[in-house]
């Protein structure tokens, strides 16, 4: 696909995005880079905006002649990281080759942590020649299998996502960039805070009502969404590992679904439960791009039987107001890095796990197989993963401690085996979808377990 045939996908693709389009907030804020050369100012130094011009100059030559001048040939690309979540290492750049490491999630202080997987980046400078860029320590990274079958995600306008080429020989993954502008390459689809913060504000507009629970450990508002107004409470979180950003834009499906005043499933919600939705509960790691981990290092789905105030306030805050509010039914959102499907984990494990949680669980997995052709029981972890670390796990703790339907709903990075999609795999707008349909499932098991 050249790139004008590129570009216009794009467009159609962002066009075809049902979410997006239905927002009642702008969801991407204007850029200054789309408003015509008269119309906004280059503060770049002269010397800069010099060679900048010159290379666009020697490029829309070299598209009126097919001749690529030397001098541009010989300019190497360049890959920046210094936007929200951006995470990357360069090692090295060779004309329109990139030799990269995936960078340890990292604390406050700067300090490394335990976690590596998450990557966003931008390459720059390869309109013509296009760009390879080679991670060297792909196969020392947390989840090596991970990167069997994957393929990296890129966008040049950071709306519309298309998945690249991509291998992987067990050690260093390669990743090709196509010729175009400015193109940004990330593990998946990202999910910024300006747009975490539209996504709040909006359903307040709707109708919803906002509420801060507590900050992070670098001061970020934890905040809850509340829906409905029935007595039974329904508790959905979602970015306890702040690199599965498919679990937000799951959120941002559900949420539009739930306070949609047309749809007669919502209604039913609204009327039979109170929703308790925190859409990112690690703020700090969203925006350092970390994959797993907060500010201090903590791994949140770790952190659940003794949440610290230090360590962990953003479980203190939000277990706390869990236990103030009771818990019907608890989801807790997620993205896995090797398998190729969507399921849930259930709380068959815990001590005292009874007969009839065990109807439950199986029964809403029924109902949503019927929902969502996405979703399947087939594949998905096996009880005994999780052993003496089991309550410290958000869904075990809380199906333990409040006996109820206590689920971590999985979502893959690399595609859906049993739905392939060639041009996008497993997307932001997939997940959005799969939230906007776990509603009825939610509803029917609230409808069986009503007192």
């Amino acid at each position: 696909m050249d790139l004008h045939g590129r570009e216009l996908y794009f467009r159609q693709r962002v066009s075809r995005l049902p979410v997006r389009e239905a927002a009642t907030f702008p969801v991407n804020p204007p850029d200054p880079d789309d408003h015509p050369p008269s119309r906004r100012r280059d503060l770049r130094p002269a010397a800069e905006r010099r060679q900048r011009n010159t290379a666009r100059g020697l490029v829309a030559a070299a598209r009126i002649t097919g001749v690529l001048p030397d001098s541009l040939s010989r300019m190497p690309i360049d890959i920046g990281s210094a936007f929200d979540s951006g995470a990357i290492e360069v090692v090295s750049v060779r004309g329109s080759v990139a030799e990269l490491n995936i960078r340890h999630d990292v604390r406050a202080d700067g300090s490394p942590s335990e976690f590596l997987q998450w990557f966003h980046l931008r390459v720059s400078g390869a309109e013509t020649t296009g760009a390879t860029l080679r991670v060297l320590n792909a196969g020392a990274t947390t989840y090596p299998d991970g990167w069997r079958d994957y393929r990296a995600v890129g966008s040049v306008n950071r709306r519309a996502w298309l998945r690249l080429p991509t291998r992987f020989d067990g050690n260093v993954m390669a990743v090709d960039v196509p010729p175009g502008p400015p193109t940004y390459v990330a593990y998946f689809e990202p999910y910024s805070w300006d747009r975490h913060l539209d996504l709040l504000a909006d359903c307040v507009a709707r109708g919803a009502r906002q509420r801060r629970l507590g900050g992070s450990v670098q001061g970020r508002d934890l905040d809850e969404v509340i829906v409905g107004e029935g007595e039974r409470a329904v508790w959905v979180i979602a970015r306890q590992h702040p690199g599965e950003t498919m679990a937000e834009w799951f959120v941002e499906g559900l949420l539009h679904r739930l306070l949609e005043p047309a749809d007669a499933v919502a209604r039913e919600l609204r009327r039979m439960a109170t929703f308790h939705i925190i859409p990112n509960m690690n703020p700090d790691g969203s925006v350092l791009g970390n994959l797993r981990t907060n500010a201090a290092g903590a791994n949140l789905n770790r952190e659940w039987l003794e949440p610290s105030a230090g360590r962990s306030p953003e479980v203190l805050a939000v277990r706390d107001a869990i236990h103030a509010s009771g818990c019907a039914a608890f989801f807790d959102i997620h993205g896995d890095e090797n398998l190729p499907y969507v399921f849930v984990a259930g709380s068959e494990m815990l001590p005292g796990f009874s007969e009839r949680q065990a109807a439950e669980q199986a029964a809403f997995a029924a109902d949503f197989r019927a929902a969502s052709p996405d979703f399947q029981s087939e594949h998905g972890y096996a009880a005994s993963k999780y052993k003496d670390d089991v309550l410290k796990l958000a869904s075990k703790y809380v199906g333990h401690t409040f006996g109820c339907l206590s689920l971590t709903l999985e979502m893959p990075f690399k595609d859906n085996a049993n739905a392939p999609d060639e041009n996008c795999g497993w997307s932001a707008a997939r997940s959005a979808r799969l939230g906007a349909d776990m509603l009825g499932p939610v509803r029917l098991h609230l409808a069986r377990t009503a007192a």
